[in-house]
Order: structure tokens, then C-alpha cells, then sequence
């Protein structure tokens, strides 16, 4: 865990300025590398979808250790284990799927603090440099750390007033195509209507004092989405941005445009 790297990441948000990143997917740490020696404000290391094992992760956030880069490990679901595993390794929070209830949400931070105030295990990892500074580290680590749930159903998004009363919730990412899918648009970005609700629920959450974030699918995208009011913008996805650069490039070349061969 980076506490000034948080802090510094919380002071942009307290003065509403837009933290920007991207989500790794990709196994090689060089692509967190570049990340970080770019100077973008976070990185989601996407632990639910993709190959990516617990060995990658912990050489993803290797290579944030000492930066001023926010990483974050997305779980494969609302885990215990999950949670305490990715704190554990150094992540400076948890980035925690689905979540349609402010029990669930309750839950979650509870697993990312150590007690009295939660029910995570104090261990001799990465996180307290191998025992070296745990008192240290479990003295300030409930008060940095960072838990953001992601809205992605219709379910969820009628339980977002109550999800902004809870204690240690500050940040909310949002998921545009199982939002969709949750209300019966499968396969898109962004349903019929679905681009309006996010936009509304935006506005419950920056009305309580929260922020929220989302993926920007193109640069004009990104500028829209900082004018809407979200403020951890997401510039895309690692793969995502190598084949939105290499189609940019290949057009630029004249080539037609590409498509994937058959395997």
C-alpha cells in the first residue's frame, strides 16, 4: 500500500479534478511499467476476466511499489479471501464486481479492514514488507485503504442512495455493458436508455459527495465523460488501446480495415 500515492489521488478528487488510468489485462508488468512512467493516477489490475494468476498480479504491483500510481486489484466476485489475498500483495484496494446492495458493500470493506473495524488478517506479506513494518503498515492501512464497487445491474442501481450511506464507500466504478445486459441488452455498450440512468446516477452520487468512474470507449469519449462529471476516467483497457493504436495506424498505412483470422 502507497498512502501518498492515495492521498495525492484523494486530493485531486477533493478539488474535482479528473484521476485518470487504464485497466491491465495483459500478463507483462511492462505494460503497468509504462503506466506508471506516464504518471497516470491509477491502474485496475483486472483479476475477474482474462488468464491473468496471483503470481502476475503481485509483479503488476511490483512495479507501482514506490510510484505515485494508484493500483487496485478488480476480484472475480464479493471474496473474503479474494479481498484479504489482493491487500496482502501490496494492492492499495480492491476493486469489487457487482455489487447490488449496500450489505454487500457494508461486506467488502469490512474484509479490507483489520479489526476492530473489519475482519482482515494481519499476515507477513508484501503489504507489511515481509513483517518489516506491520505495525506500521496495520496502524494506517484502514484509513487509506480504497474499496470501490462496481455498478453494473438494474439492481444495483436502485440501491445506490443507500450504498452512498455507507461508511468507507467514496469512490463507485460503473459497468456499461452488464448494466445493459441486466436490462435486457446483451451485447451493448449501452442499451436504449442505459447511457440516461448511468448519467442520473452520476448525479446521485456527486450529490452525496462521491465519485464515480467509467471506461471511455474513444478520446471523444473521454472528454465527454469528464464533462458529465465522472472523475476517475478510465483512457480503456490495455488490449483495447494496442488495437484501437494498431487499427489507427494500419488505416493510416491504407490497409483495409482488419480483422481477427480464424484460428
Amino acid at each position: 500500500m502507497k498512502p501518498t500515492a492515495i492521498q495525492a489521488l484523494r486530493r485531486k478528487l477533493a478539488a474535482d479534478e479528473p484521476v485518470l488510468g487504464f485497466w491491465v489485462t495483459l500478463e507483462s508488468p511492462s505494460i503497468t511499467e509504462i503506466a506508471v512512467g506516464l504518471g497516470l493516477d491509477w491502474v485496475i489490475v483486472d483479476a475477474e476476466h482474462g488468464q491473468l494468476d496471483w503470481k502476475e498480479i503481485a509483479e503488476h504491483l511490483r512495479t507501482t511499489a514506490r510510484s505515485q500510481t494508484v493500483a487496485l486489484v478488480r476480484l472475480a466476485e464479493l471474496n473474503g479471501g479474494l479481498i484479504k489475498r489482493a491487500l496482502d500483495l501490496g494492492a492499495d484496494g480492491v476493486v469489487i464486481p457487482w455489487v447490488e446492495t449496500a450489505d454487500q458493500l457494508r461486506e467488502a470493506i469490512s474484509w479490507a479492514r483489520y479489526p476492530l473495524e473489519g475482519r482482515r488478517g494481519i499476515g507477513g506479506e508484501r503489504a507489511t514488507a515481509w513483517g518489516l513494518r506491520l505495525a506500521e503498515h496495520t496502524a494506517e492501512a484502514n484509513q487509506h485503504v480504497l474499496v470501490v464497487p462496481i455498478i453494473e445491474s438494474v439492481r444495483a442501481a436502485a440501491a445506490v442512495p443507500e450504498m452512498c450511506q455507507v461508511d468507507g464507500s467514496e469512490l463507485f466504478y460503473f459497468g456499461p455493458a452488464d448494466y445493459s445486459s441486466s436490462a435486457g441488452f446483451r451485447g451493448q455498450w449501452e442499451g436504449p436508455g442505459i447511457a440516461e440512468e448511468i448519467v442520473r446516477l452520476l448525479g446521485t452520487l456527486r450529490a452525496a459527495g462521491k465519485h464515480a468512474g467509467v471506461i471511455g470507449t474513444s478520446h471523444e469519449d473521454l472528454q465527454r465523460r469528464i464533462t458529465q462529471g465522472f472523475r476517475m476516467v478510465g483512457l480503456g483497457m490495455d488490449a483495447g488501446l494496442l488495437i484501437r493504436s494498431l487499427k489507427g495506424a494500419l488505416a493510416a498505412a491504407g490497409r483495409a480495415e482488419p480483422r481477427f483470422l480464424p484460428e
